[in-house]
């Protein structure tokens, strides 16, 4: 199978403002749809055949899906929570200048066990959680090509995971461009990933 990995269009989310989980993400920038639109044009001249397109349960990567979706023929967009970004649990909407007095101050890669917040992901967690899709999809849709619609942690935690990319202060930081594509390709015999294309933005250009 082939899994294409899409990061959502440019975003009021980041690190400042409201924390962007489901509740506090307030969707694509102007620029962002217009990122999503150059993605639905590339589609729409049949570069790539998808036969399920799915997406995160945030709100930047419901918006970006549903603009992209009409150039590959899908009326309705399923949502999957497990390719949502760090589960933020509590912190959810939580304006970052209050995170650190209510939850503290940590590095996750520091403390790679410690969730963000009660209810939200650790970093290991996080990394386990997309393993895991990555192998649940490639089950569910043996020899068909899967669209996913998801964020830049997701598509860098599916690097480091399938690469073996360790983590630290030296290690090059992995930040794909807002609504580049990231393929895998899944060998069913050999239950090996291939990386066949990692942040192609050429639409954008």
């Amino acid at each position: 199978m082939r899994l294409f990995f899409v990061r959502h269009g440019d975003a009021f989310a980041g690190f400042h403002g409201p924390i962007g989980g489901p509740t506090g993400c307030r969707g694509l920038t102007d620029l962002g749809r217009s990122q999503a639109h150059a993605l639905k044009d590339l589609l729409a001249t049949g570069r790539v055949d998808v036969d399920e397109l799915v997406t995160s349960e945030i709100p930047r990567a419901i918006e970006t899906a549903e603009i992209i979706a009409p150039a590959i023929g899908h009326a309705n967009v399923p949502r999957d929570c497990a390719l949502c970004e760090v589960h933020t649990g509590e912190a959810d909407g939580v304006d970052w200048v209050d995170y650190p007095t209510r939850f503290g101050s940590f590095d996750m890669i520091d403390e790679p066990d410690r969730p963000f917040a009660p209810g939200g992901d650790s970093w290991n967690s996080f990394h386990e959680r997309v393993d895991d899709t990555m192998h649940r999809l490639a089950s569910d849709h043996p020899a068909q090509t899967v669209m996913a619609v998801c964020h830049a942690g997701v598509i860098a935690a599916s690097l480091r995971v399938r690469l073996g990319v360790p983590n630290g202060e030296h290690i090059a930081r992995l930040v794909p461009t807002h609504t580049g594509l990231t393929e895998w390709e899944f060998d069913e015999l050999t239950r090996q990933w291939t990386l066949r294309a990692y942040n192609d933005a050429r639409h954008l250009e």
